[in-house]
Parts: C-alpha cells; structure tokens; sequence
C-alpha cells in the first residue's frame, strides 16, 4: 500500500506504518504539550504505543481467523482507523468472508470490555476527547477501542464493514454482484467522509480518499478474477515483446524503451530462460544514479517468477497481485520463456472481455 513504511516482520507477514499514523501521532503528541507540557506528552505517547498495540491485534484478528481456512497474510498496514490485512486471498464463500471481516471487531470488543471491567464498569465523562491528558489512558483506549470496532463496521471497503456487506449480500445475489453493490456503497460513504472531513477534520478527507480508492481497487480485482475464470495463462500472455540479454547495459534498454510501448524489459539467457526484468523506473534510476554503462544484471529486479503456459491465468493474476510485480513470467515445458502477463495487458485484456461478455478470444495477447 502506498504512503506506507515497513517496520517489522511477524511469522511472515509484514507489518506496515501508514503515514497517517504519524499525522495522528504528532497531531496528539502537538495536543498533549500544549495543554500539559512534557509530562502530558510523554502520556500522549503511550496513550499512541497501546493504540498501535489495539489496532495490530485487531489485524491479527484477522490473520488468525484467515489461517482457519488455509489462507496467508502477507502483509498488515496499521492505520489510526484500523488497518488492512492483505490476504493472499479472499474467502469467496460468505459464511467464511463473514468470520474474517468481524474477527478485527470482535478483538477491539474484548479489548474495551476488559478496560471497561478494570474502570469499574463505566467510562467517565470526557473519554471521546482523545487529545485530552486530562482523561485517563485505560478510559481512553476502551472508548478508542470501541470507536474502532463501530467505525470499521462501516460498510465501505476496504473497512470490515464493506466485507461484511458483500458476505451478507453474496448469500443472495452471488459474490461479483455483492462486491459491485459494496464497493458503490463504500465510494458513497467516501464521499461523505470527504465533505464532514473538509469541515470538520483534515484527518477524515485522507480517510476518504483512502475509503473510496480501497473501494474501487476492490472492485476492479474481483471483476478481473471473474473473467479470467476458466482461461488458461497462454489465452491472456503477452507473446511479442523486446528483450534483453545478460551482456546488456542500461543504454541499450534506454534504446529499447524509445522505440516500443514496453515498460518492462526481460532479461533472457541464450538458453531462452528468465534471469530478470528489467522496469522502466529501475532504467532511469539507474541512469541518474550510475549512469548508462551500468550493466542490466544489476539493476533488474531478480524476483519474477515463473509459470506454466498450461496453468490457470487466475493464478498467474493472483501472484502478480499478491506480490505487487511488474510482470510474471511464462515459461514451455522445457522452462523457456515464452510469454509475459502484465499489468499492462492484464488491464487491456478485462476491457477486450468485459466488451465481449467474457467470451474467450483465441491466441495470446
């Protein structure tokens, strides 16, 4: 996820600081000097360290239930509303959508509810204003707690809510129309978001924009799954491409990038197998950086991984989607390389689909 920094690794997922974190940080941390001075902040910044703590066992949640049904995380970012738990996919049948969306929830529920019991069974007055030091942390953290589980709940993806919504609605109208009605309904909440917030708090308008682009992300990968059901990695690869060999340098890409529409370039050996690929961003960093006679081999990205020509295209997707790669390889029986799947093509293919009904076209891309 963009605007997001990693900060540690937890049995194999990644845990990610949204930067809005940091605003909220600063924003209570700016509070508590101002009404109390260094000892009020120092309360402000272990009121932050035990909301981090409740917001990443609310994604752990998730994680735990997401492993019941043989599913991995490879990544959490933490943000000041919740976070984002990035599956490695989603449950598509309801019921089991439905425990992982409200597992997050059900964590800052039993938070609050122990913090509730510790306070004596009541919140005091004045625990809503988290910026205030003169409140108490424990009364602070169960009224940020349930906070987090009622706005999560918002039906909006990519908040718990959303995913409730689309497992509620998947039991009726099946999952592509239920994510289609979820994700209007989270852009519609966004926008709302984004005009309380233009009045109210500079905070809500980020929260928005993250809201509405979480909602249409959602969207477009689950249409994207849809159609590629039932088609092969050949029927969506693409088969014409430039390519470069080992021996290379940056200048003979740059060459390469002026006169195709590529913006990746895969760096092939003379047996015909993958040893890189090479992206239009790494080019030109490294002709700021090292200039054009810096050999390929050094500045490709190593990562891209290979699939069978025979496999499903869904799975070719979902590892480029998972891995946020700029392309996966497509290799024969003899482990050659004969094709590329994209982002690129991936997006000119769902518009060519969607145009035709979903109906398979023959060839590759």
């Amino acid at each position: 996820m963009g605007w997001s920094i990693p900060i540690g690794v937890v049995k194999g997922t990644v845990i990610r600081l949204h930067l809005t974190f940091l605003i909220f940080l600063v924003w209570i941390g700016a509070a508590h000097w101002v009404q109390g001075g260094p000892a009020a902040a120092l309360q402000g910044v272990v009121f932050i360290a035990l909301l981090f703590l409740c917001v990443l066992l609310h994604e752990f949640g998730h994680v735990f239930a997401a492993r019941r049904y043989g599913v991995q995380t490879p990544e959490i970012t933490l943000l000041p509303i919740g976070g984002v738990a990035r599956l490695e996919r989603i449950p598509e049948e309801p019921r089991q959508e439905l425990v992982v969306a409200l597992a997050g929830p059900a964590v800052n529920l039993v938070i609050a509810a122990v913090l509730l019991l510790a306070l004596g069974g009541f919140l005091p007055p004045g625990t809503t204003e988290v910026e205030n030091p003169g409140i108490g942390v424990l009364a602070r953290l169960a009224s940020v707690n349930i906070f987090l589980a009622l706005f999560n709940l918002i039906p909006a993806f990519p908040m718990d809510g959303g995913r409730v919504l689309r497992a509620l609605l998947a039991y009726r109208l099946g999952y592509v129309r239920a994510t289609e009605i979820a994700a209007s309904v989270g852009q519609l909440v966004a926008f709302a978001l984004g005009i309380i917030g233009l009045f109210y708090s500079p905070i809500l308008v980020f929260i928005a924009i993250f809201v509405y682009l979480g909602a249409a992300s959602e969207a477009g990968a689950v249409q994207m799954r849809q159609v590629s059901r039932g088609m092969l990695v050949a029927d969506g690869m693409v088969t014409k491409f430039e390519s470069l060999g080992p021996g290379s340098r940056v200048e003979e890409a740059v060459q390469c990038l002026l006169r195709t529409t590529q913006h990746g370039f895969p760096v092939v050996d003379g047996a015909g197998r993958l040893r890189g690929v090479l992206t239009r961003d790494d080019m030109i960093r490294a002709l700021r950086e090292r200039g054009p006679e810096t050999p390929v081999l050094e500045v490709m990205r190593s990562d891209i991984p290979l699939i069978h020509h025979r496999r499903p295209l869904e799975e070719a997707l979902r590892l480029m989607q998972s891995k946020s790669l700029p392309a996966v390889g497509v290799e024969d029986s003899g482990g050659r390389l004969v094709g590329l799947i994209t982002p690129e093509n991936v997006g000119e293919m769902m518009m060519v689909l969607t145009a035709s009904k979903g109906r398979p076209l023959s060839g590759g891309a």
